[in-house]
Order: C-alpha cells, then sequence, then structure tokens
C-alpha cells in the first residue's frame, strides 16, 4: 500500500443560494475512478517541490491542476503571457507530459517559464483534509482547496473553467442539491469524497457554516471515525481491520439501506474496531434509519469475527445461507435462513422509491454457503469473496471447489450489474468487467497447468514456480492451495492423474 499527497479543487462561483460548484468527469478509461465526476485536482509533482516544504508544494500543486485542467490561473502575468495563443501552447505542453509514455522521460515542463518573474498569488484556502481509508491499494492524503471563480485573473477560456478532453471529458457547473438528486436518481457517479463535500455544501446555512462542519466532519476522521464512503447511493463502505489474507489488511463491512439498514459481515474481531462501526451506525440512526439486521457472505472468520458482538449490541438478527449460519460463531441471535433468490426488503431507495430489495444470490464455490447480493434499485451487487479489486481469490480444497467457482461467476457474468462491491479492495464502476477478467485469468491459469502437467508433470511444489510464476514467493503457501483445486479440477475432468504426490497429463 502507498501514500501520495494530492491537492483537490472546490470551484465555485456565485454566492449563497445561486453558489454553484465546478465538476469533472474523468475518461471510463482511467484507472481511478474512471467514468465518475469529480473535483479537479492531482497529486504533487516533481515541479511542485521546489521549496520542499510541504504545505508550499501543496499550494503549488492546486495551483498547476487548476491551470491544467480547468486553464485558469490566479497570478498576476505580464500581458504578452496572458494572450490566449500563449495561454494555449503552455497548457498543451503540460497536458502532453500528462500523456507521455511512462518509459521515455517527459519534456520539460512549460509551466515554470510562464510563472517566471511573478509573484505568487495568495495562498488557497484549506477547506479540510481527507485521507482514503484503508481498503485501496493507493492511499491519497488529499487537501481540499476553495477556488472562488471571481478570484481568478487569466484563462485560457477567459474567466471560467475550460476541460479539454483527454483524462477528463467535460465539466460545469452544477449547484449541490441538483449533482445529489442526479446522484441518487442513479443518472450520475460521483467519488465519494464529492458526496460529502456535495452534502455538507447543500444543508449548510451559509458557507462559514459549511467551512467548520466539513472542518469537524474532516477531523474527526484523522481521530479514527469511520468515513461514509459510497460509491453509489445506498451503500456505504466501512473496511474494518481483519486478519485477512494478504495483501488485504480490511475487509469491507457494507451498510446497505437508506431508512431501513442491513450490515454486511461486520467481519472484525478487534474491539475498537467494533465500536467504529457502532459509532458510525450511531450517527445514521440519528438521522432516523433504523438497523434492520446483519447479512453474512460466508462463514470465513475475517467476514464473521464481530458478528456476535453486534448482534448482541444491538440485539439484531444474523441471516444467511444455512451453511453459514451452521458455522457461525456462538453468541449471534439467528434470523431466517436465505437461499437463492430470496429477497430482503430495504424499505424505500434514497430517490424515494418504493420496492428497494436485496437479492440473494448462492455463489458456492470459495465456500459452499457463500452468497452475493444485488441491490434493486441501482443495479449493484456485493460479491464478497467471488471477486477482489486488490489481488486474486483463493479456492481452497475440500471447501473451495474451482468447477463450481467458475460455473457461479458465469452465472455472475451473465446478470445485469453496475458497481461491483467486493469484500477487499475499493468498489468497481464496471463490475462485469472484472468478472470476465477474472474468467480469462482462470483459463490462462489453466492453460498453464496443462501445459506443465504435459511437459512432464511434478508435484504440487514442483509445479507452483511454473503455473504461479508471476506470484510473490511468500505468497506461494496460499498459491498452492489454488493450484491444488486447479489439479483437482483437471483430475475430475480425467485429464490429469496423481500418483503418490506426482501430478501428470492424463494418458501421459
Amino acid at each position: 500500500m502507498s501514500r501520495r499527497s494530492a491537492a483537490a479543487l472546490l470551484i465555485t462561483r456565485g454566492e449563497g443560494a445561486e453558489r454553484t460548484v465546478f465538476l469533472c468527469e474523468r475518461s471510463p478509461e482511467l484507472r481511478f475512478f474512471g467514468g465518475y465526476w469529480a473535483l479537479p485536482g492531482g497529486t504533487v509533482g516533481d515541479e511542485d517541490q521546489a521549496t520542499g516544504d510541504a504545505a508550499s508544494a501543496l499550494q503549488a500543486c492546486a495551483h498547476r491542476e487548476l491551470f491544467e485542467e480547468t486553464g485558469l490561473l490566479r497570478h498576476q502575468l505580464p500581458p504578452a503571457r496572458t494572450r490566449g495563443e500563449h495561454l494555449q501552447k503552455v497548457r498543451e505542453g503540460m497536458l502532453a507530459r500528462e500523456r507521455a509514455d511512462a518509459k521515455v522521460p517527459p519534456p520539460p515542463s512549460p509551466w515554470p517559464g510562464l510563472l517566471a518573474g511573478t509573484v505568487p498569488p495568495l495562498p488557497l484556502r484549506e477547506l479540510c483534509r481527507i485521507e482514503t481509508p484503508p481498503f485501496a491499494p493507493v492511499r491519497y492524503d488529499t487537501v481540499f482547496y476553495h477556488v472562488p471563480l471571481e478570484g481568478c485573473v487569466a484563462g485560457t477560456g477567459g474567466l471560467r473553467p475550460e476541460v479539454w478532453r483527454g483524462e477528463l471529458l467535460q465539466g460545469r457547473f452544477w449547484y449541490p442539491q441538483q449533482a445529489l438528486a442526479s446522484w441518487r436518481n442513479g443518472d450520475l457517479l460521483l467519488v465519494p469524497p464529492v458526496v460529502i463535500l456535495l452534502e455538507h455544501l447543500a444543508r449548510a446555512a451559509d458557507f462559514e457554516h459549511f467551512t467548520r462542519e466539513l472542518a469537524a466532519t474532516a477531523a474527526g476522521y484523522a481521530a479514527g471515525r469511520l468515513h461514509q464512503v459510497r460509491f453509489s447511493p445506498g451503500i456505504v463502505l466501512a473496511p474494518l481491520r481483519t486478519p485477512t489474507l494478504p495483501p488485504a489488511t480490511t475487509t469491507n463491512c457494507y451498510l446497505v439501506g437508506h431508512d431501513r439498514l442491513w450490515v454486511v459481515d461486520p467481519g472484525s474481531p478487534h474491539a475498537d474496531e467494533q465500536q467504529r462501526l457502532l459509532d458510525l451506525l450511531g450517527e445514521l440512526q440519528s438521522r432516523g434509519a433504523v438497523v434492520e439486521g446483519i447479512l453474512a457472505t460466508h462463514h470465513h472468520p475475517d467476514h464473521v469475527g464481530g458478528i456476535a458482538a453486534l448482534s448482541q449490541a444491538l440485539d439484531l438478527p444474523v441471516r444467511g445461507h444455512p451453511l453459514t449460519l451452521e458455522r457461525l460463531p456462538p453468541g449471534s441471535r439467528h434470523g431466517a435462513p436465505l437461499g437463492d433468490g430470496d429477497r430482503i426488503p430495504l424499505g424505500n431507495a434514497p430517490d424515494g422509491n418504493r420496492g428497494w430489495e436485496l437479492q440473494a444470490i448462492h455463489t458456492p464455490g470459495h465456500d459452499r454457503g457463500h452468497l452475493c447480493f444485488r441491490e434493486s434499485r441501482y443495479g449493484t451487487m456485493l460479491v464478497g469473496d467471488m471477486l477482489s479489486t486488490v489481488s486474486t481469490i483463493i479456492v481452497d480444497p475440500p471447501e473451495g471447489h474451482l468447477a463450481t467457482y467458475l460455473q457461479s461467476l458465469e452465472r455472475l457474468a451473465g446478470m445485469p450489474m453496475t458497481t461491483l462491491y467486493p469484500a477487499h479492495g475499493p468498489a468497481l464502476r464496471d463490475g462485469q468487467r472484472l468478472v470476465k477478467q477474472y474468467l480469462r485469468h482462470r483459463r490462462q491459469r489453466e492453460t498453464a497447468l496443462v501445459q506443465a502437467l504435459q511437459q512432464g508433470g511434478g508435484t504440487v511444489e514442483q509445479l507452483l514456480p511454473k503455473v504461479y510464476w508471476d506470484a510473490d514467493p511468500k505468497l506461494f503457501g496460499f498459491a498452492a492451495r489454488s493450484l491444488l483445486a486447479g489439479l483437482e479440477k483437471l483430475c475430475e475432468e480425467g485429464r490429469a492423474v496423481e500418483r503418490q504426490g506426482h501430478w501428470t497429463a492424463a494418458g501421459a
């Protein structure tokens, strides 16, 4: 897991009830938040660190990204440098550097030359600082700055932000309530921190009230309070520290619902993490939500480690597949078991639509009682340990069965799906893409295994570096279990045989 410093820009226009916020649509091809609307901004680069001071570097980054992504400037430049054609040439050079081949050293940035000899503008107002929770492989320590449009003095599009197509597709001003309504209707994807900022701005009496409340929220996060991370309406992702398998260090607990909440996989056995979850549920209850119960995707310890504590603390029933319920740790109150196709009512959706519900989908293979949950309003899918956005999934015999796991993946591949919510890693906008990627990866791994068997085979230990050549040797112990599952699948199909621990291709 790595950390990067970043700046994000809350560009506003107007005052009071007429204040609007500038948002940009990110290209669907981008690795991080592709297809989402976000604030302009980016990570601190080498050219921002001339002073060696972290605060100054972030300010420099904010001003550079302001020009690079929107064409706006707050610097007072000599008249010759403010001509439209000159500003456009500089911005084109900066964007060309962003698009350059990573294997080739980029050309020098024209940005320092544009600012040479100018007096830096007054620092941008810092609104808050928020760090990505520990569910993602890259965590961004982001400072959010306020940029009133009225404080800009020049730009490639005049005194208005102008997005050039590339990593960003378009930009426009939104009223906070308007953007949130489009998000709740399912018409707009917003990155999670923007949802938090817009909600604070929409309910604040004035801008100063907004800044105080936002700063208090960010301070709570810094002190350890769980974020309300929402990649889509009605689902809060709460990563909790668990004794899970590397590279993950947390398991995503999900709070699903709006007025009526279900807690999916409260997996942490640690008392401090359990208290953080209770505090978050208390926040939502204080706003009128009712916690209905607990759902378990399957029985593995990093998914059920906190179920008994939460069930007892709030007197909640636990629902899951019968094979899961019978293997839960003692101390929880069991509710009705869930079978394939069973539905859990959620009440009204965030946009007011009635009949909102979760549908249980039995997906054995990783675990015999594994359930996924598809919610009906936005088409999102909670997939537990069927897929991960930070690693592959281990299929560990005898509980794990590779042929069955692949059948479950094929079933998911045939289901409508928007955002995919895994137990480990961030949510993914296009869930079907990951399902198909997993199926391709398993086919490629099986092809490598068949080739190794045809070339003489060997023991599991001997086959491991040939088939899992790209795996970290520190994780070979886990990879060996999935390799064994692959060998057993080929044996069931009559394509491999085992004699005293030595595996070969059938007929060899």
